[in-house]
């Protein structure tokens, strides 16, 4: 059962992968680079200020450190540890088929880290604000969710790898969200 869910996921993989062109290529290539999101992170962090002041948006912050740390760390166990599934560009038999866009491929993919961290982001920041911000949380998850298909048209994850990083993502994000609504009443009781 395994080996064919691997085998669909790698047909899927080629398929998508597949889909790019060269003249994407250099968005895609941005849009997965860490410092892109700073600005989106800056503007966040300023809604985030707004809404609590300096103390709430102190106890955001440390939740939002925690939370990328735990995803990151995560990711890292399942891929180095647990699970170690090469990459899509450490395979010979698909460099031929597939469209190698990244500069750097990391021998170990699953779970997506990139996916993971975005979507924990996003769901975690979307929670805060839903009731402010009507179309903030699905502005987030597509911002998520692009993140997680640049990986897959980069070459260096698979659909599944970056599936299952966007679900772990969103369930720490969840967590996370609910440490800081935690944190938030003490505060207020403060």
């Amino acid at each position: 059962m395994l080996d064919r869910l691997q085998a669909y996921d790698t047909l899927l993989f080629l398929f998508l992968n597949n889909l790019g062109s060269e003249p994407y290529d250099g968005f895609w290539l941005v849009l997965t680079n860490k410092w892109a999101s700073i600005p989106l992170y800056v503007v966040l962090l300023y809604l985030v200020y707004r809404k609590y002041a300096l103390k709430g948006t102190l106890w955001v912050l440390l939740c939002a450190a925690v939370l990328v740390a735990a995803s990151d760390q995560l990711a890292n166990l399942f891929k180095y540890i647990l699970v170690q599934r090469p990459r899509p560009c450490q395979v010979d038999t698909l460099k031929e088929q597939m469209r190698l866009v990244a500069q750097v491929c990391g021998r170990f993919g699953y779970y997506s880290a990139h996916a993971s961290g975005s979507m924990a982001i996003a769901v975690f920041i979307g929670l805060i604000f839903r009731s402010r911000y009507r179309y903030l949380p699905f502005i987030l998850l597509l911002w998520a969710v692009l993140i997680g298909y640049s990986r897959i048209y980069l070459g260096v994850h698979y659909p599944l790898d970056v599936i299952s990083g966007m679900a772990f993502g969103g369930f720490l994000g969840w967590l996370a969200y609910q440490l800081q609504q935690w944190g938030q009443r003490r505060l207020a009781k403060a």
